[in-house]
């Protein structure tokens, strides 16, 4: 409502005042929509300002925080903020930074590829910290505001330090007797820092309305100030002003991210990362639906059977998503009621990507040839399983199948089709799994009875039924990469029992369990008393001790800051006995579950609310722990797939404590003095160590999917899904610390903010990986894991069918060394699809990739999913990757099997053969994003 009454003063104060120049309206354009929700009959005014260039709107949808938001999600910011802006026909290009929360590396490439020269930013190389005071110091990273930065690939922008803060221009004086002092100290602080004449004054702030007398209050400093020239300016022609005064060899380049590494530590705000944990790990799952499943997804539905791509649903879904995206959101340092609302708008996302996933997953296996499967007779249940990550995967896979269904129409009642259906034997000796070249696979069953279901057909009314379901488990070996594999659940179709593909998978497995570990051919683990684990790697014999040891202790911060107690030594489950057990014992996974019950202080002693309640600076809190204890029992299953690169961990817990924070740690036993954390688009070089002006006793850092700490040979990479937060702790271990939670109490920053609910309370989860290898993250390809562990599979079932689709394919071949598939999509424009991959490594790698769909033409893009120059050497000839025949329906078993089995040899060999097809060869350079656009062919 604020917003609505700022909106109202600026449009009355424009129409009112035409020498009030411009407003910038903070670098977003989601406030357009949010004021037009409220006032549709301002539209017009609106419209007409923007095009005058009197409100200046965009780059972005919104000011996002780029360390919590995917690589993908910084993108899609910045795509959709310019597609909202453009039927206003102009866009701000300037990249707005104002008061993010640190700046990711990759920034200036970002930027250059939008076309966008120049950036401005609050923070990262100079100390901004509570309440956003701004230190006074001498020297800085950079000695001027003006600076260039540089990515790592070597993308430049010319860099704008809001030296002064970006409210270094707020509520200037009207009056002589206010003016004069106000610009002595204005002008002398600006000049002190800007390389040249041209000094930028920010007239505005948070929770500041229009200064609507600011043409009075300048004509005032003109009279005080005749050698000054002031002018109510636009960033453009300020940017303009300061590139022709300029002096390039004067200028220093900061390199990276910017992220305050040169400060005391207390106003980087890095512990928004691990407030209200819960939202992270809503938005990963959120952001992993869409880049990973609903994009992929629909764009294969449109290349294998041309269904519409659902251009606007996708938007609708990144919108919605990307409104949790603001710092002070996604961050979790706001009121309670502003994060309640992020979870509903993390619901209506989710639900909207998931539609698109059904959607698209009905349409591509209604085209999957399953017909053979007909071979084993009535009883078959094909289904697929999907792989839309960018690398062959062999993993557990676990589907739900409806085998039998009667609808409410076909019985007299529900009871009937129920009983009718529970009487049913299950009889699963005589039945098998069967993957799509006719090949047993063992799979563990489950029995789930009779359940409620319903179809939603398109052209009727709804159609309710009870059905039996099963539950398989089962490993999905080889699984290809952006594409697919068929499987069915049948029975043969003699009667006679399966062909011993339990005993078989036993017999034949690389998985080994007793009663304290596992082991497959990749690593081996033992479980302690404690719970703690001792990992092998088997590959390179290196051995990790007292991994997975949790440690509690109390935070006297709030949400912006972790705080501990002056004094306090942590708690740990080190000398807490575990309850070990094996849960899960098959032939493709091994799980064990460690319990530990724990006590811990209930929270901070009755001193604390006294310190909040007086505003006492978190660094001088001199409350405790409270010696009253609650239980802390956390659930951990510890997971190991048959050809698992790494333990798969699950933590839940039912936290009751306050004012504390747990983590897991991670003794690598490497002293590094840097580790390698997965950031935007690249995987950042971080010194564990940090720098002198450093006086924080916490450390703790920003990831986005993965920490890693190696040596020349050795490395340990913890992968987390939502856990943004880590330190590597200055030990002789080098142990990685992963924030589980934080529960905090207040919002913090300039007022007293209760936060009840950022205690959270209740029921808490986390998920997390462990992978050793050889070397580090990037060249022994673990980050590959760590992605794919990110990304679940998605699978459908079907029926027995003729189709168009192979009953096993993959979309895109590819490969490149430390490169990562980013994105597989539509663009809008020109319905081209869009292919994604970034570089990882510091010196260049050698992409290629063939399509195995018809393609036409190929173009250079970028990130606004423009097309640059086409690719030398194309040729869109035979682009058709089907060409192997299918299996007919009269098959027999044994030819089906040998013809499926032809028909996947076929395909791979196609997929193979770059001479079948057109390809792309092309160097991608040290830490580039590269991005291409093909069009697509009508003939599938």
């Amino acid at each position: 409502m604020l917003l609505i009454e700022l909106m109202d003063s600026l449009l009355d104060t424009l129409d009112r005042d035409p020498a009030f120049r411009s407003f910038h309206l903070d670098g977003q354009t989601i406030i357009i929509d949010d004021y037009l929700q409220v006032r549709p009959q301002a539209h017009e005014r609106l419209e007409r300002h923007i095009r005058d260039g009197r409100i200046v709107i965009g780059p972005w949808y919104i000011l996002q925080d780029e360390f919590l938001t995917s690589s993908e999600a910084n993108v899609r910011n910045l795509l959709i903020g310019h597609q909202d802006a453009a039927p206003h026909g102009v866009i701000s290009k300037l990249g707005y930074f104002p008061d993010s929360f640190g700046n990711m590396g990759q920034a200036p490439q970002l930027l250059k590829q939008a076309d966008i020269e120049t950036a401005v930013f609050g923070r990262g190389v100079k100390p901004t910290g509570f309440n956003n005071m701004v230190s006074d110091v001498e020297s800085y990273e950079s000695p001027y505001s003006e600076m260039f930065w540089e990515s790592p690939d070597g993308s430049q922008v010319l860099g704008i330090l809001f030296a002064n803060w970006y409210s270094n221009g707020n509520e200037v004086p009207a009056l002589p007797e206010a003016a004069k002092p106000y610009w002595d100290k204005k002008l002398a602080d600006a000049a002190k820092y800007a390389s040249t004449p041209e000094l930028l004054f920010m007239n505005g702030c948070d929770h500041q309305p229009v200064q609507t007398d600011l043409t009075e209050a300048l004509a005032t400093a003109r009279q005080l100030f005749p050698d000054v020239e002031f002018v109510h300016s636009t960033f453009d022609e300020y940017i303009a002003a300061v590139r022709e005064k300029l002096q390039p060899e004067k200028l220093v380049t900061v390199e990276g991210e910017l992220r305050s590494q040169r400060t005391d530590g207390w106003g980087t705000l890095v512990n928004t990362a691990s407030a209200r944990v819960y939202l992270k790990q809503l938005n990963a799952a959120g952001q992993t639906l869409l880049e990973k499943g609903a994009e992929p997804l629909a764009a294969l539905a449109r290349l294998a059977v041309g269904k519409p791509y659902p251009h606007d649903q996708l938007t609708y879904a990144w919108k919605t998503l990307m409104q949790n995206h603001p710092h002070d959101s996604i961050c979790g340092c706001s009121v309670d009621e502003v994060h309640r609302e992020m979870v509903s708008r993390f619901d209506k996302s989710r639900h909207t990507a998931e539609y698109i996933i059904d959607e698209s997953l009905g349409a591509l296996a209604g085209a999957i040839d399953t017909s053979g499967f007909a071979a084993y007779g009535e009883q078959a249940y094909p289904f697929a399983v999907f792989n839309t990550t960018g690398w062959t995967r062999s993993l557990t896979v676990t589907i739900e199948l409806e085998t039998d269904k009667l609808y409410f129409r076909e019985r007299p009642s529900i009871a009937a089709a129920t009983a009718e259906l529970e009487a049913l034997p299950l009889e699963r000796e005589r039945y098998a799994l069967i993957d799509a070249a006719g090949r047993e696979v063992y799979a563990a069953v489950e029995d789930l009875g009779v359940h409620f279901g319903y179809d939603l057909p398109k052209d009727q009314f709804r159609q309710p039924y009870m059905a039996r379901r099963i539950r398989l488990s089962f490993e999905a070996a080889s699984l290809p990469a952006l594409g697919y594999r068929a499987y069915a659940w049948v029975k043969h179709a003699d009667g006679a029992a399966a062909t011993g593909a339990e005993t078989a998978g036993a017999e034949h497995s690389l998985l080994r369990t007793h009663a304290r570990g596992m082991k497959n051919r990749h690593v081996a683990v033992e479980i302690a008393d404690n719970g703690s684990l001792t990992l092998t790697d088997q590959r390179t014999g290196r051995v990790y001790t007292d991994l997975l040891v949790y440690e509690n202790c109390g935070d006297l911060g709030n949400e912006y800051v972790f705080k501990q107690p002056n004094g306090e030594q942590p708690l740990t489950t080190r000398e807490v006995e575990a309850q070990v057990r094996l849960i899960e014992d098959e032939p493709h996974r091994a799980v064990f579950e460690i319990v530990h019950e724990w006590q811990v202080p209930a929270s901070a002693d009755a001193s604390f609310e006294e310190e909040k309640r007086r505003i006492v600076p978190f660094t001088k809190r001199q409350a405790e722990r409270t010696t009253e204890t609650v239980p802390l029992r956390i659930v951990t299953t510890v997971a190991l797939d048959r050809d698992g690169a790494g333990l798969q961990v699950s933590s839940r817990f039912d936290n009751q404590a306050r004012d504390h924070r747990l983590r897991a740690l991670f003794p690598s036993g490497i002293r590094a003095a840097q580790h390698a954390a997965d950031s935007i688009f690249e995987v950042a070089r971080r010194d564990t160590v940090p720098a002198p002006e450093w006086i924080n006793p916490s450390n703790a850092q920003h990831q986005q999917c993965f920490v890693s700490v190696s040596d020349e040979q050795h490395g340990l990479t913890i992968a987390g899904k939502g856990l943004h937060e880590y330190e590597v702790l200055q030990d002789e271990q080098g142990t990685i610390a992963v924030t589980l939670l934080r529960a905090v109490s207040e919002l913090g920053d300039w007022g007293v903010f209760p936060t009840p609910e950022a205690q959270c309370l209740g029921e808490q989860y986390a998920e997390f990986a462990i992978y050793p290898h050889a070397g580090d993250v990037v060249s022994s390809e673990a980050y590959a894991q760590a992605y794919q562990f990110q990304a679940p599979t998605f699978t459908v079932q079907t029926s027995v069918h003729s189709g168009s689709l192979q009953p096993e394919h993959r979309f895109l071949d590819w490969s490149g060394p430390s490169l990562a598939l980013s994105a597989v999509k539509l663009s809008r424009t020109h319905e081209d699809l869009i292919l994604r991959w970034y570089n990882l490594d510091r010196s260049a790698s050698e992409l290629t990739f063939a399509p195995g769909f018809a393609a036409g033409e190929a173009y250079r893009s970028d990130i606004l999913e423009r097309r640059r120059e086409p690719i030398a050497g194309w040729d869109a000839g035979a682009t058709d990757a089907s060409a192997a025949g299918h299996v007919s329906d009269a098959a027999s078993n044994e030819d089906a099997v040998n013809a499926e089995t032809a028909n996947t040899d076929a395909a791979v060999a196609a997929s193979a053969d770059s001479d079948a097809r057109p390809s792309i060869r092309q160097t991608v350079g040290r830490a580039e994003i590269v991005t291409y656009a093909l069009t697509l062919s009508d003939a599938r």
